[in-house]
């Protein structure tokens, strides 16, 4: 040490820094950290263009090569003069050749990147920062340098630093330039209107899909270039970065569904679904708690060292053991922080994956249920399967290393603190275990409220669905008021018990903040009672043991709870997912597929017997139903390919029980379903799709216009589209709000003909048309041209259909009563079901045959340009899109929330907030100041005394903080749902037409259980880690304000990239994840379509 710092290398001299330290430690870092940081980003962008450097104008030569020259070789005199003096004999230190040194490649290290492209390099907002910390590191070294009162060192230091200083001035100018050029480049009047896609997409393709070497998955530097577009503008989904193949849903979901697929093959009844996922991800899970081991060790390290370091300081011991022990202690810290991020990281993304996989499986089987089978859940449990229990199951990720990290943990630091304070560490620990079973107890009451308040929330949630669904009929009899009373009603039930949890969440809060008072507050009085002094070491390190051991102490009891809860759920999620799908054995379906590569469309040629029934049983009840009411019973059918069926019965016959056995929709009880190629299924009620005519006729399929075009003659659409002012590309509401009951059938047939399946199944969709256009539709649709050789079923009354039938099928009580032709059927009983007028049927026929088409053709090919060109003028879509704000959240909305809490609340609870982290910091300074008294005028009862006055307040003020923040979270909880409901009550009809009721109960169900719950919660945090870290600074500013000078790039950094890019990544996760809850919604109440 005496070879760089010759004489007593302190760091203090007199009031401030000395030399050794100054130059050494300040100095030179400064120097380091700027050259490491210039030469980084160098390497980095090395390879991009250079273009932009070929030809400067004159400022800028002066700025980037003239300015860091000179000062390069004003710090090569500065070495110069040093080498001079040595060789003269003078005694020169070495601290300040090392200080030259590294002022001098500083300098080259910008020379060189000048050489690059300077603008990326020099612009970068962490070139800025680095180089403001290296000059104000470098005021110590100035500091003392002018008190030598050398006219030739005064000037040159003089002016060394002040050239420092005006190339930070030129960063921080071309920094905002080139932040100011980036926002007009996004701002500007000249940018194109229309973005095209295929070069948004080569934008962000440098973003994504690459190889990334050990540094960038260390340092996660491949999001660099989003953050960078998030800190310039408002990030859209295409600036996302597009996930890798192993992050991909499909990938995930093939992994978890094959592994869940052989698990229940080989276990059936005794199958589990976390060991499906152990045997999916369990290898990935298991290198985690490597890295959790590691890490909760280190954290224990710390402690140690702080010990060691006190001791030393205490001791007056000099040497290089104090300086290795405070680099071990900040290299410890680094590492824990780094491994912490790393660990938090690796698991968040296996939580993803196993997450994006679980709904995929549970949204694969709600497509696989039968009708009969879905009966047994409800269409809320299987919401509750998608949102909260995937969700549950997943977080058993947490608990499990949890589970065996915390006793570690524990034991670890227990035995830390009997080293430093014997047994006296049991009294703490003693009042810890006692909070134990209370923190369960309330654990367990609040697991309880919280059930009750999720069930009366289910039925407010069901009440507004049933309002949303009647609100033209709610407002036409002004029924207002009755329907708001009965959700109020419900609110207040629900409140109730969110009451109830959140009291109980406040007590959670007290024991959480107050037991690391408590336990150093015991075991400091029982350690001094016991005869015991106080040293500065003790009670540091105790300090410190109390953090460590504090935090997996009370979050054992929610650790057990949460595994409970995973493993209740991993066991609703099982039930779910074993439940046997449509599918079954009774069921086949086969396809012999012929392709005429000499038509345009591929015709397809059946077997020829389209569908086989024998001897079939069906119930609506589920297999596992005990005794299931059987519907269909004994029924053997036989049906020809290319003939057109007629089902004709009494209502409640059994018509469209038949259509639906037929698709799977039925329990098989007995007897077997044959049926040849694929099946196509038009309901009474048809499912309809929030978008334009066109989307919901193609429905995924390829678009044919010559096939399009026939489709829609055939189903009489084009006189409707005609009529839409956007054409075929008119939008149609939520379940077809803006279609007549007509228009809804037809468009569902238009939909089955044009995907072009071997089956049809029609369940009496000429009911909801008028005589004239069923005829046109049985002429020209179900037996028109594009259904030669198609087998059809239709269920009907109409006379017309029964006449134009190839053979009829008599349903009576679930049984087939008769199948035959239609002159066989004529003189059968039966006949008589219909009540045929022959005359009648045959003139009415004519009549329509005489009439002939012209009162239904129309030019539909110009109906289709119209529309394109109302697309093209975006007049089509009546339905709003969901806003979204841009920016930071606006001052006027947290003024709002703190009305409607109360403005005496929010100022009680700063108070508290405020005195209590004052206590809190009274305490740690008496604990100081007992350690650093050695006058011994006052016995050890008056320190104790002090020491338990500040606890006993610091307990006060806590607990006036938890109750403050639940009182004032239910009053503008409350609130906030009384001014909801009453503008949606109060809203026209029209806003109902533009918002569908998907989004609007979202509000009252998602976002509002945000604002009950999450909101208050996280303000909570909030304050408190505020007032935490305000009492830090003052803490900091008392001891040594010098330390405060790293917090200011830190707090830049945060502030200005992180919390703008993760709040739009918030906003995209919440509409990410309700378009998916939202598709469950539409599936489980309209979805009817089903494809073989």
């Amino acid at each position: 040490m005496n070879f760089l710092c010759p004489g007593d290398p302190t760091v203090w001299h007199g009031r401030r820094f000395a030399p050794c330290f100054a130059d050494l430690v300040l100095g030179l870092g400064g120097n380091v950290v700027a050259t490491v940081a210039v030469l980084a980003l160098f390497i980095a962008k090395r390879n991009e263009s250079r273009a932009e450097n070929v030809r400067r104008r004159l400022p800028e030569k002066l700025f980037v090569f003239g300015i860091p020259s000179f000062a390069a070789c004003l710090s090569l005199l500065g070495l110069i003069v040093l080498v001079k003096k040595k060789i003269e004999g003078i005694d020169v230190p070495n601290h300040e050749s090392f200080f030259r040194c590294s002022q001098f490649l500083a300098w080259v290290a910008v020379l060189i990147s000048a050489n690059g492209p300077w603008s990326e390099i020099l612009s970068n907002p962490i070139i800025c920062i680095c180089w403001m910390l290296k000059i104000l590191l470098e005021i110590p070294h100035l500091q003392y340098k002018l008190t030598e009162m050398k006219a030739m060192a005064y000037v040159m230091e003089i002016v060394s630093f002040s050239t420092s200083i005006t190339f930070g001035l030129f960063l921080i100018v071309i920094t905002a330039v080139r932040k100011l050029c980036n926002k007009r480049e996004v701002n500007s009047i000249e940018a194109p209107l229309i973005l095209n896609n295929e070069n948004s997409e080569a934008e962000n393709a440098n973003l994504v899909n690459k190889q990334h070497n050990v540094w960038e998955l260390l340092t996660f530097k491949s999001v660099n270039p989003m953050m960078d577009i998030g800190i310039r503008r408002q990030l859209d989904f295409t600036d996302l970065l597009e996930l890798p193949t192993e992050l991909r849903t499909a990938s995930c979901y093939d992994k978890l569904l094959s592994s869940w697929t052989a698990e229940h093959q080989k276990y059936h009844a005794d199958s589990s679904l976390l060991r499906a996922m152990f045997y999916a991800y369990g290898w990935s899970y298991l290198r985690l708690g490597i890295l959790k081991v590691v890490n909760d060790s280190i954290s224990f390290v710390s402690p140690l060292l702080l010990n060691k370091f006190i001791k030393l300081i205490q001791e007056g011991s000099v040497g290089m053991d104090g300086y290795i022990i405070a680099i071990s202690l900040g290299l410890t810290s680094i590492i824990k922080s780094f491994l912490d991020t790393q660990y938090s990281f690796r698991l968040a993304k296996l939580k993803l994956m196993l997450r994006s996989s679980m709904m995929g499986i549970v949204y694969r089987k709600c497509l696989c249920l039968s009708l009969s089978e879905r009966s047994r859940f409800s269409e809320g449990e299987i919401q509750t399967f998608m949102s909260v229990d995937v969700d549950r199951t997943v977080n058993i990720c947490n608990n499990l290393h949890d589970a065996w990290s915390f006793p570690l943990q524990i034991g670890l630091a227990l035995y830390l603190l009997y080293t430093q304070v014997n047994y006296a560490f049991l009294s703490g620990l003693a009042i810890t275990i006692i909070l134990i079973p209370v923190n369960k107890w309330i654990s367990t009451r609040i697991a309880t409220a919280t059930q009750k308040m999720m069930k009366q929330k289910d039925e407010r949630i069901s009440c507004a669905g049933e309002l949303l669904a009647h609100i033209r009929t709610v407002k036409m009899y002004s029924w207002d008021k009755l329907f708001t009373q009965r959700l109020n009603k419900r609110r207040e039930l629900e409140v109730k018990h969110l009451a109830t949890r959140k009291y109980l969440d406040a007590w959670c809060v007290y024991f959480w903040a107050t037991t690391p008072t408590l336990f150093s507050l015991f075991t400091f009085s029982i350690f001094a009672i016991m005869g015991h002094s106080l040293d500065a070491a003790t009670v540091f390190t105790c300090v410190a043991l109390f953090n460590t051991l504090i935090s997996p102490l009370n979050s054992l009891p929610w650790v057990i709870n949460g595994m409970i809860d995973s493993f209740i759920s991993s066991r609703r999620l099982h039930n779910y997912l074993s439940t046997p799908e449509h599918c079954s054995s009774e069921l086949t379906i086969s396809s012999d597929v012929v392709k005429d590569d000499s038509n345009r469309h591929t015709e397809t040629i059946y077997d020829p017997t389209a569908v086989i029934i024998r001897n079939l049983c069906c119930s609506w009840s589920s297999i596992s139903t005990v005794e299931p009411q059987i519907i269909l019973r004994d029924i053997s059918l036989q049906l020809q390919n290319g003939l057109f069926i007629a089902i004709v019965g009494e209502v409640g016959s059994g018509k469209s029980s038949l259509l639906n056995s037929i698709i799977g929709e039925m329990s098989v009880i007995s007897g077997s379903i044959n049926s040849c190629g694929s099946v196509a299924y038009v309901p009474q009620v048809p499912w309809i799709l929030s978008g334009s005519l066109r989307d919901n006729i193609l429905l995924g399929k390829g678009f044919d216009t010559r096939r399009y075009e026939e489709v829609i003659q055939a189903c009489t659409l084009d006189v409707d589209i005609s009529t839409m002012i956007g054409g075929d590309m008119s939008h149609i509401g939520e379940k077809g709000l803006n279609l007549s009951g007509g228009q809804r059938a037809r468009l569902a047939l238009a939909r089955a003909l044009y995907h072009d399946s071997g089956v049809y199944l029609f369940d009496d969709i000429l009911s909801a048309v008028d005589s004239q256009v069923a005829s046109w539709i049985l002429e020209k649709a179900i037996m028109g041209p594009q259904m030669k050789r198609k087998t059809r079923l239709l269920s009907t009354h109409n006379l017309q259909a029964i006449y134009a039938a190839d053979m009829i099928v008599v349903m009576a009580n679930g049984f087939v009563k008769w199948f035959g032709t239609l002159d066989s059927f004529l003189a059968t009983p039966y006949s008589k079901i219909s009540n045929p007028d022959s005359s009648s049927a045959v003139s009415a026929t004519s009549s329509q045959k005489n009439k002939g088409p012209s009162t239904f053709e129309f030019n539909t090919k110009d109906v289709l340009d119209n529309g394109s060109v109302v697309d093209q003028e975006e007049q089509r879509d009546q339905t709003e899109a969901e806003g979204r704000k841009e920016g930071m959240v606006e001052i006027i909305v947290y003024k709002k929330y703190a009305t409607l809490a109360g403005w005496s609340m929010v100022f009680l609870i700063f108070v508290t907030a405020f005195l209590m982290q004052a206590s809190r910091n009274g305490n740690d300074l008496w604990l100081t100041y007992w350690v650093d008294s050695s006058s011994g005028t006052n016995n050890t009862r008056f320190y104790l005394t002090i020491l338990a006055g500040f606890g006993i307040i610091n307990s006060f003020f806590t607990l006036g903080r938890a109750f403050s923040f639940a009182y004032g979270g239910l009053c503008a909880a409350i609130q906030i749902h009384a001014d909801l409901l009453g503008s949606l009550i109060g809203a026209p009809v029209s806003f109902f037409d533009q918002n569908p009721s998907g989004r609007i109960l979202n509000r009252l169900s998602s976002d509002l259980y945000t604002v009950d719950d999450s909101l208050p919660f996280i303000l909570n945090i909030f304050v408190a880690n505020f007032f935490g870290l305000l009492g830090t600074l003052v803490v900091l500013c008392y001891s040594q304000v010098m330390f405060l000078l790293i917090l200011v790039p830190l707090w830049l950094i945060y502030s200005k990239v992180q919390s703008i890019t993760g709040r739009h990544h918030v906003k995209y996760d919440g509409l990410t994840v309700l378009l998916v809850h939202l598709s469950i919604h539409l599936l489980q109440r309209h979805l009817m379509v089903h494809q073989r």
